[in-house]
């Protein structure tokens, strides 16, 4: 087996389905398909199962997705020495992040790139988090207080949270009204945001939830500030958008330390640091 047949296999046991391995390779679903009986036929064996739950690997199967992983794991660190090494400010690096924190800095991504022309700059902003040991990104922009030991960075800011409504909400319900008078959102049940629930039962009981999220913040952001409900936003929050009032204290409890994170093997990076170094005020 190629490190190509591997790619199909890991995909296929990661994302359960032809479909969704298809869109991870940039491949047709006729092709996956086609790529997997493939490599059973050379190997002689059976690596998935079909079920109703989509394509479970066999024993023989979990054996060569276990290989897959070892060896992307080793192209991806070899990856990542080689580009560790790399002296000229310029070329691709990508930057995770979620909506409402690129929402926040947009006039630094803007900047850098006005400053370093020559870096091809993308933006990933998704709540979902991308991986960086799997090369899905080169640096993250992340909400966190506890950043990953295998991670190194630096401490940009801090997110501080607190209960927002629109003012037009705030005109019907009236100003100053309790925050049990208030419709609230909350997030779809599947995602089991218990800690809202046991907030909501302390600080605004009998509260009715008007509509429920999920799983986007920015659908949550536009629902508030369309007067639906209230809900905890970042404090930054009327800095883009004025017609949001905050109706309750902020709570410490809620805060998260920003940082900006990258693997220990790109911390060198000419483009990398650069990033880190903009994002800070320092001079490169």
């Amino acid at each position: 087996m190629d490190w190509d047949d591997l790619r199909y296999v890991l995909a296929i046991g990661r994302d359960k389905t032809l479909s969704r391995a298809a869109e991870r390779l940039g491949a047709t679903h006729t092709t996956v398909g086609r790529r997997l009986r493939s490599i059973e036929q050379t190997l002689g064996v059976r690596l998935f199962d079909q079920t109703p739950e989509g394509f479970i690997a066999t024993a023989a199967g979990v054996e060569v997705i276990e290989a897959a992983e070892r060896v992307e794991a080793e192209m991806h660190a070899l990856e990542a020495r080689v580009l560790g090494r790399d002296a000229q400010l310029e070329g691709k690096l990508r930057v995770a992040t979620m909506d409402m924190l690129f929402r926040r800095y947009h006039e630094r991504f803007a900047s850098f790139a006005a400053r370093y022309p020559k870096v091809e700059l993308t933006v990933l902003s998704s709540d979902v988090e991308l991986s960086l040991t799997r090369r899905e990104a080169d640096v993250v922009l992340r909400m966190t207080n506890t950043p990953p030991e295998y991670l190194v960075g630096r401490k940009i800011g801090r997110v501080d949270f607190a209960v927002f409504a629109a003012k037009s909400l705030v005109d019907r319900v009236g100003e100053g009204a309790p925050l049990s008078a208030f419709p609230w959102l909350h997030w779809d049940e599947r995602m089991e945001m218990r800690w809202l629930d046991e907030w909501l039962a302390k600080n605004a009981p009998d509260a009715k939830i008007a509509l429920r999220v999920g799983p986007n913040t920015d659908a949550m952001y536009d629902a508030v500030s369309a007067g639906i409900g209230a809900h905890f936003l970042a404090t930054f929050a009327p800095e883009h958008d004025p017609s949001l009032v905050q109706i309750a204290p902020t709570d410490p409890a809620f805060g998260r330390d920003l940082w900006l994170l990258t693997l220990k093997d790109l911390r060198a990076t000419s483009r990398v640091r650069a990033l880190m170094d903009h994002f800070t005020g320092t001079v490169l």
